[in-house]
């Protein structure tokens, strides 16, 4: 059960973050979970959520050239999840958690994190230095070159 619930937590989340979907559907019970995570997490607590989410993603090999965290960063920041992990499991929705998935299964729970990973990347997509950062690319685009393609393509 732990490794299952472990698992689903690090799919739902990464999903969340890449805003892909999963082929998990709540229902009732899951989206009063989902609903509970949101309300029961903090702003520190989605913080330290997109650190991790961060952190995990920077051990691709494709991506660890570009980021260097220690060691003890590492270590602080997955307890910081675990603490959020445990709070949020254990006691800020516990009975929503176990309705959850008593009636609608494990899926249920990977919807449900997804809607806190969700919340949780649109507070760090909001910075003003992200949002400036992501639109950098743009100016090396060709649009002249794109949108004479998009014209020519006959529906």
């Amino acid at each position: 059960m732990e490794f299952l619930v472990l698992n689903i937590f690090k799919i739902s989340i990464f999903s969340a973050l890449f805003f892909t979907s999963i082929s998990a559907t709540a229902g009732t019970y899951g989206d009063d979970f989902g609903k509970c995570l949101v309300k029961s997490s903090s702003d520190q607590d989605k913080q330290e959520l997109m650190e991790w989410i961060f952190a995990s993603i920077s051990l691709n090999p494709k991506l660890a050239t570009y980021v260097s965290i220690p060691k003890e960063d590492r270590v602080k920041i997955d307890t910081h999840m675990a603490v959020l992990f445990n709070k949020l499991i254990g006691e800020s929705c516990h009975k929503e958690a176990a309705d959850a998935l008593k009636y609608e299964g494990s899926g249920s729970f990977a919807v449900a994190f997804q809607l806190l990973g969700q919340v949780a990347g649109q507070q760090l997509f909001a910075s003003p230095e992200v949002t400036k950062g992501s639109e950098n690319f743009i100016k090396l685009v060709d649009l002249d070159a794109l949108q004479k393609k998009l014209s020519d393509t006959k529906p």
